[in-house]
């Protein structure tokens, strides 16, 4: 029971990473990417659709994406919900595709979008941390009754200690190499 108590954790505390990483594709860099449209949804015969199953989305340039509708009497709507998302993003229909130029990061958006960054890491270093407390709350009650020893008690606690600092210091990473990709001239 506690041993699954720290891999259920552990999990958890993956999951807040996973979570910190999708956050960061949503947040655009310099370089055109699919992933900053992940969150737009398209109005198409009367439902919120997310974009991308409706249309393919690529970037055969790094100030452009191209986004393919499979269904070309979507464009309209998709070109409205790129527009309406407020991406910063003018995207152009040619008929056939959706062309979205990425214009160039301005010095003051660039330290805009670290500042984004560095919020939503604090915000997974919390959710790291309110795991841990949880559990840990979990284990000194199983104590309390007497379920699991002290020593075990101790051996367990360091255990999801260990894994919190191993899960800080991944999103600590991340959040450096997004910092350093949204820098990078």
């Amino acid at each position: 029971m506690t041993a699954s108590s720290v891999k259920e954790a552990t999990e958890r505390m993956g999951k807040a990473l996973i979570a910190l990483g999708h956050e960061f594709g949503g947040i655009r860099t310099g370089r055109a990417s699919g992933s900053i449209l992940d969150n737009v949804t398209v109005e198409y015969y009367g439902t919120q659709t997310p974009l991308k199953q409706i249309a393919s989305v690529s970037a055969p340039e790094a100030q452009m994406l191209i986004v393919s509708p499979y269904d070309k009497s979507a464009l309209a709507a998709i070109e409205k919900a790129i527009r309406s998302a407020d991406l910063g993003f003018n995207p152009a229909n040619d008929g056939t595709v959706i062309r979205v130029p990425f214009p160039p990061l301005t010095e003051e958006r660039r330290k805009e979008l670290v500042k984004l960054c560095r919020q939503y890491a604090e915000e997974s270093r919390v959710a790291v941390r309110n795991i841990r407390r949880d559990v840990n709350d979990h284990l000194k009650r199983q104590e309390k009754n007497h379920e699991i020893t002290e020593d075990e008690l101790r051996r367990l606690e360091a255990e999801v200690q260990k894994a919190t600092d191993l899960h800080i210091a991944e999103i600590d990473d991340t959040l450096k190499n997004k910092e350093a990709e949204i820098m990078e001239v």
